[in-house]
């Protein structure tokens, strides 16, 4: 029998003199001369691979004859690409970075002609201006997937994002409030609006989007549960509209019990905000939401985090008086909102509760966040792991 010729767009895989494999994809006539992309790979299976992706990309458009600049090859993965794979407010956190950034910086260089030194000199420059190393590996992340794509759709030959080591983060201490504060917190909540808000802050460790993303159904205050489904996120386009998505991963989504007060808090809540429905009728905007703004329409980050900026000053916990342009003093909190959650998780590991259980609690992917973040508070633990092993292996006195 003979061999299928194969049809023309087909593409063709053949081996190398140096054992290696090659594909090959036809693209056809582009100004008078026939263009081809190639990509080698060490085995067959490999090359088979990218001819797939590659006739993929062509069909929609995506594989092109030039190799683009990558300010055009960031364009396009953030269209055909990131926009089905992310939240939307993380697509516009890409490309506000893209903009800002990775276009002015590294936008000239032809894909193919990328190298590592054109990436580390790109950090090292935003460094110098005073972008934070968090900032350059959050940017970093983004580069080395998007040149990752590259690679599969045969655009390039390696990842040189692979070879460039982003700067190291600092050591950051957590600033948890102390037993002391964290009461001070609660006295001063105690008959506000949202106090069940700031109680769930502090004794369940919830991120702020979670809080701001909880519905009526998410609890059975009989049970004395709370289940963690969505987070409440702000897209930096269209106006910044507010909308509900998924958790920032599968660990984030958990079952929490929840504190006789806090049940009592809610209660109240619930109780209160029927009151405000009631008085405003059909204009209530959402009666899913446990937490809204006084139209029952979703409560703004930024609103959330200047309430509890008041709330601290109220408390007068950790405020600094600092000189107004009048000549006036006044209070400014020099705690986040954020630490509310490092309260939590710190005050749970000092009453013995251990990291695996609270990374439980708090959501965490993976024991090595919670080890990391929270390890300031290790040393007490292990102390009392070597009290505890000391009475198993020892009589009483020795």
């Amino acid at each position: 029998m003979s061999k299928r010729r194969r049809a023309q767009g087909e593409g063709t895989i053949f081996q190398l003199p140096n054992g290696k494999w090659r594909a090959e994809l036809d693209l056809g006539w582009v100004d008078g001369k026939r263009r081809r992309k190639t990509a080698t790979r060490s085995t067959h299976r490999e090359c088979a691979q990218w001819l797939t992706e590659a006739k993929r990309a062509k069909e929609a458009g995506g594989l092109v004859s030039r190799t683009p600049t990558v300010a055009e090859w960031f364009d396009t993965y953030l269209s055909e690409v990131a926009a089905g794979r992310v939240r939307s407010s993380t697509l516009s956190n890409y490309r506000r970075d893209f903009e800002r950034h990775i276009r002015p910086g590294l936008g000239r260089h032809r894909l193919d002609a990328l190298r590592p030194e054109h990436i580390s000199r790109f950090y090292a420059t935003k460094l110098h201006a005073g972008l934070s190393a968090y900032s350059l590996r959050y940017l970093h992340a983004q580069i080395r997937r998007a040149l990752a794509v590259a690679v599969t759709w045969g655009l390039v030959a390696r990842n040189v994002a692979v070879s460039v080591q982003p700067p190291s983060l600092p050591h950051k201490e957590v600033s948890p409030l102390t037993v002391e504060e964290a009461r001070q917190l609660l006295a001063a909540a105690r008959g506000d609006r949202m106090e069940a808000r700031w109680i769930i802050g502090l004794s369940l460790g919830l991120r702020q989007s979670e809080v701001l993303g909880l519905w009526w159904e998410d609890i059975d205050l009989d049970a004395a549960t709370l289940r963690v489904r969505r987070q409440l996120t702000r897209a930096r386009v269209a106006g910044e509209k507010m909308s509900f998505g998924p958790l920032k991963s599968a660990r984030s989504m958990r079952v929490l019990p929840l504190p006789a007060p806090l049940v009592a808090a809610l209660r109240e809540h619930q109780q209160r905000q029927r009151q405000e429905r009631n008085a405003l009728g059909e204009t209530w905007a959402d009666p899913r939401l446990v937490f809204t703004s006084t139209i029952g329409s979703p409560v703004d980050h930024r609103n959330d985090t200047r309430a509890f900026k008041a709330l601290l000053i109220a408390a007068n916990v950790r405020c600094e008086e600092v000189a107004a342009p009048d000549g006036s003093a006044r209070l400014v909190p020099k705690v986040r909102l954020h630490d509310l959650r490092h309260t939590a998780a710190t005050l749970l590991l000092a009453q013995g509760v251990p990291a695996r259980v609270l990374m439980e609690l708090l959501g965490h992917s993976q024991i090595g966040i919670t080890m990391n973040i929270y390890s300031h508070v290790m040393p007490t633990q292990l102390v009392q792991a070597a009290d505890a092993m000391k009475n198993v292996l020892w009589d009483e006195g020795q």
